[in-house]
């Protein structure tokens, strides 16, 4: 790994605190920080900032320490934020490290109780990460907690958290019930159906765009698995806390604006990154004597569609031609990167 670390001056606040944790950004002038903020970024500038001036503003109580880690960005990601934020942590990586791996180099140095995984293409409303970190507090058993997203327009964004992957569910999702059914949670359980987000509840899976954790938890799961390297990652390391008799929870109380999949690219690239992490998850949390039905749901989700697509023609059936002829790539999941 060959990452350029861009030293910038702290405000003139206080000298570091004696704790060994780093000066807090937010919250009490001076403080030694409770909770690491950490951003990846990858060609979101705007987005990036955007990010930063809402987490600057409405956070009032919590004692953040701020950390970009910016993945070898070419749209002058690295010097804006320099520019704009000279208090925030950059880290200006030299290669594209992706999401979990660069989380887990930022995780690793922190030297607070609490992190906080926040994306680059998010806004942060009023008090948000003061009520996110007093929930954490208050429900250890959680171990992760998040809170609820909503669009630009106000609407509710369902994917602030999801149940885990079941046969019952990959066979709704492979046969189109889900897609279907979105408001019933029986056909389709991973979004929990018609829910609004809008009261305390346990979860599966709380989605890496605002996900808290405390950092000996973290370290106990030793991060983000790195053979995720998009999507899934947050979805196996919340799997794994459960396996402990953690119980991941969302509060309403924190909320934020995302807009999802900023840096994600094309739609069908997207596609398949999903389903790769999806058959990755199968592979990894199912049974082995399932795993078989499991992915032969999402060879079955593949092929209607493209059956259904290639019908209409147009730029859905180019789409799913492509998820369609990369199956053997995605259905193989993930492999375990080189160490």
């Amino acid at each position: 790994m060959t990452s350029a670390f861009r030293n910038r001056p702290a405000p003139p606040v206080a000298p570091e605190p004696t704790s060994g944790a780093p000066v807090a950004l937010t919250g009490a002038p001076g403080a030694a920080a409770e909770l690491t903020v950490i951003v990846v970024s990858y060609n979101t500038r705007d987005l990036t900032l955007a990010c930063l001036r809402t987490l600057f503003a409405t956070t009032h109580s919590a004692r953040a320490h701020v950390v970009v880690f910016d993945n070898a960005s070419s749209d002058g990601s690295a010097d804006a934020v320099a520019a704009a934020f000279p208090q925030v942590e950059l880290i200006a990586s030299a290669e594209n490290l992706g999401f979990a791996r660069a989380n887990n180099v930022v995780a690793q140095a922190a030297r607070t109780d609490w992190l906080l995984l926040l994306n680059p293409d998010t806004e942060v409303h009023d008090g948000a990460i003061d009520a996110l970190l007093a929930f954490s507090k208050a429900r250890p058993e959680a171990g992760i907690t998040g809170g609820r997203t909503v669009f630009p327009d106000g609407s509710l964004n369902i994917a602030s958290c999801w149940m885990r992957i079941t046969p019952w569910s990959a066979f709704c999702m492979a046969t189109g019930l889900t897609a279907a059914f979105r408001g019933s949670a029986a056909f389709n359980p991973e979004g929990m159906g018609s829910w609004a987000r809008d009261n305390v509840r346990e979860v599966d899976i709380v989605v890496g765009c605002f996900l808290m954790i405390r950092k000996s938890l973290w370290d106990k799961l030793g991060g983000f698995d790195l053979k995720y390297f998009m999507y899934g990652e947050e979805a196996d390391l919340c799997l794994r806390a459960r396996a402990l008799g953690y119980r991941p929870a969302i509060t309403p109380e924190a909320q934020i604006m995302h807009l999802v999949g900023a840096a994600s690219g094309k739609r069908a690239d997207k596609l398949r990154m999903v389903a790769k992490a999806r058959a990755t998850l199968i592979r990894d949390h199912w049974p082995a004597w399932l795993q078989p039905f499991g992915l032969a749901m999402m060879w079955l989700w593949a092929a209607l569609r493209r059956v259904a697509s290639g019908l209409r023609g147009g730029a859905a059936a180019e789409k799913w031609r492509s998820v369609w002829a990369t199956r053997a790539d995605w259905l193989a999941g993930y492999a375990k990167p080189d160490p």
